[in-house]
């Protein structure tokens, strides 16, 4: 998971981009960069950090231009803290070609090797994104002749590309001299859409991960770019779009709706926001079936993804809705910070637990999801300091039981909680009384009422069905080895 954006104005775009890499900054914590092109020259500023640590005045008047792109990185294993693996990537060759990427290539060990014994390509860092710029370099080569660069030798370049690269991929690349390209997997599991602006000057668009990112700039959101679709605006602000995968299929990740996305965004025709509250009323009927609401005297979130179902939860069963913890809004988000002990120390940081709240009673904790675990520990035992009587946990998600390849830090099995274990298990290892898991169906049905033509989901971590058909279990094996071995022999596996 990480946030991408890409922009093609009449104006300077490095503030815009800026700006909404700080709306796309749930997305990623570890690093930021930003790319303009001016003419044929591409200006360039990457760095690890939030965004606005890593720009400054100095940064953004380094990057002029009226065509750009950005990115936030979120990595799960490989090195957090290099700075070589900020995006976005840089090939000088054909044309020039920036590139900024979000999900994880699953075949990039095989892609490497290709790359280095028949494309003559030398990769320099262990991101799938430069395999996946390479990738996208090699078939601009063959496609196109000479300098120009015809809109068919462009589709053409990223047909192969989808022949060859297997994951989840949502990009924006910026091609030297010619425009902004925004492609989607065939399988549409990363989000992307577009937004247009138009001014007295012209017409300006943008792409992003996210919708949020569009409409606080101004843009007005025009769609969400289909799976394996490639988008290309030129310099000129001219748009042309073609289908260029032989079989696309939209299975948008599941995760992005209860957790990932921000809940004032929309994702694939579905409001964000409203699937957490319909996740919210099928929990509650879960909960009514399993608990008795006498035994609840108050239903709390965790700030903040959770807040939207608990709401629903206490407002289905006629309970007190209370906020026990509260957030400091200054500590990242804890899922998608690198490294276990990083996260640990961070919870007690960000949430902390009121005493007036928790005191003499029975409360139920609504949370977005549970995957490690050790979050979870840490919040029923602050609510039992406070002084709460019983803690009942409920999850606005299913069991995370299964790795995630396509770009979510959830890399083994036995990092996670629920592996192996039954709710009932879970429940004492977290310290919690009772634990309600959201099903998995109810879960799928809340975003679906509200687009009823997305007929499948990417939910490999709470189901096992990876939708690429490419994973297997000797491939979440090697998966599980690297992630334990040293940091200079891992491989980045999710930007």
């Amino acid at each position: 998971m990480c946030g991408i954006v890409g922009a093609v104005s009449t104006f300077p775009v490095n503030q815009l981009l800026y700006d909404s890499l700080l709306l796309l900054q749930h997305r990623g914590q570890d690093a930021a960069g930003i790319a303009t092109a001016k003419g044929r020259a591409f200006y360039m500023h990457k760095a690890s950090g939030m965004v606005r640590d890593v720009f400054h005045t100095r940064n953004m008047r380094d990057l002029p231009g009226t065509c750009g792109i950005g990115q936030v990185r979120y990595p799960t294993t490989g090195t957090a803290d290099c700075n070589q693996e900020a995006q976005p990537f840089y090939i000088n060759a054909p044309y020039g070609i920036v590139l900024a990427h979000n999900g994880n290539l699953t075949n990039s060990a095989q892609l490497k090797e290709a790359l280095f014994r028949i494309d003559r390509r030398r990769l320099n860092t262990q991101s799938d994104s430069e395999v996946l710029l390479n990738v996208l370099a090699h078939e601009l080569q063959q496609s196109s002749a000479g300098y120009a660069l015809e809109p068919d030798a462009l589709f053409a370049a990223v047909s192969g590309l989808h022949a060859r690269v297997r994951g989840s991929y949502a990009m924006v690349a910026l091609i030297s001299g010619h425009g902004l390209l925004c492609v989607r997997d065939p399988y549409g599991i990363r989000p992307l859409c577009m937004g247009l602006l138009e001014t007295p000057q012209g017409t300006a668009w943008m792409a992003a991960s996210e919708s949020v990112a569009l409409e606080s700039a101004g843009f007005k959101f025009m769609r969400d770019v289909a799976p394996g679709e490639a988008v290309f605006i030129d310099v000129d602000g001219h748009m042309q779009r073609r289908q260029c995968a032989a079989a696309p299929a939209l299975n948008p990740c599941l995760f992005e709706y209860v957790y990932l996305a921000r809940p004032d965004s929309c994702l694939d025709g579905v409001p964000v926001y409203e699937a957490r509250l319909r996740m919210g009323d099928y929990l509650a009927q879960k909960i009514s079936r399993v608990l008795s609401s006498g035994e609840i005297d108050a239903v709390m979130p965790i700030p903040e993804s959770s807040r939207p179902a608990a709401m629903q939860v206490a407002n289905r069963l006629g309970l007190a809705y209370r906020e026990g913890f509260i957030k400091n809004r200054y500590v990242g988000r804890t899922f998608i910070m690198p490294g276990q002990a990083i996260r640990t120390k961070s919870v007690r940081q960000k949430l902390n637990a009121m005493r007036v709240e928790f005191k003499g009673r029975n409360v139920l904790i609504v949370d977005d999801s549970i995957v490690r675990g050790t979050t979870s520990q840490q919040i029923v035992q602050m609510a039992r300091d406070a002084g709460a009587n019983k803690v009942f946990f409920a999850s606005a998600a299913p069991p995370v039981q299964f790795p995630n390849v396509y770009g979510i830090d959830m890399p083994t099995r036995n990092e996670l909680v629920a592996y192996g274990r039954s709710a009932e298990e879970v429940a004492r290892f977290i310290g919690a009384d009772r634990l309600v898991y959201q099903d998995l169906d109810a879960m799928q049905q809340a975003v679906r009422d509200l687009n009823p033509l997305l007929a499948r989901f990417e939910a490999s971590c709470f189901d096992g069905q990876y939708v690429t058909g490419d994973i297997t279990n000797e491939y979440l094996e090697s998966l599980e080895r690297m992630r334990s071995s040293p940091p200079d022999a891992l491989q980045d596996w999710g930007l």
